[in-house]
């Protein structure tokens, strides 16, 4: 597509990590001259195993302009994740070399009013640029969070990636919080040792 003699760009932008007790929110935005182009066979990210899912990174890498933005739990507590999420849609956007003619997101993200833009209910579904974002988000947070657990192997970080499981509740109790956790999130969490753990 072609747009004044320019390429027409496509940005599809997707999260990975709205919901965990402990980590950043990941925003990724993929863009293409094309909704479609080389993206055959691809799925929405939380449908793909872990292998898969960094095979596609490695063809997302090489064939498109990927960016990615980490917000952190400090933030994420200080402002809400729903902005949190918007400021990183805006961190995304703002890395590529010229503004998108057309941004697709997923759910509940917006961009920006001047950008022209389309929100799309499940559009890690059914939008292949969308599914790509929600693919570099989601290998982007899960990288960062097994650097975490290098720091803090005491939460098993490596093995929830942060979410509220069975496990990460046992180790909260264990071990108080560390300095990743969202404070917001755990308002209710009773504690055994409620200490944060800074080093």
């Amino acid at each position: 597509m072609s747009k004044g003699g320019k390429k027409y760009i496509v940005v599809g932008i997707d999260e990975a990590g709205r919901g965990p007790l402990a980590g950043p929110i990941a925003v990724a935005g993929v863009a293409s001259t094309s909704r479609r182009k080389n993206l055959k066979g691809i799925r929405d990210s939380k449908k793909l195993s872990a292998k898969k899912r960094e095979e596609w990174r490695e063809i997302l890498r090489k064939n498109f302009d990927c960016q990615s933005v980490l917000v952190g739990a400090k933030i994420i507590d200080k402002i809400g994740i729903s902005r949190a999420a918007k400021m990183a849609v805006v961190g995304v956007l703002k890395k590529f070399s010229r503004r998108p003619d057309l941004v697709l997101m997923d759910g509940s993200l917006f961009a920006p009013n001047y950008y022209n833009q389309q929100t799309i209910i499940k559009g890690d579904e059914k939008i292949p640029l969308i599914s790509a974002a929600s693919i570099i988000a989601k290998t982007r947070r899960d990288s960062h969070m097994l650097r975490l657990h290098k720091k803090f192997p005491q939460y098993c970080f490596d093995r929830h990636k942060g979410y509220g499981t069975k496990l990460h509740y046992k180790m909260l109790k264990k071990h108080g919080f560390c300095p990743f956790h969202r404070r917001s999130f755990l308002k209710n969490l009773s504690c055994n040792k409620l200490k944060i753990r800074l080093s």
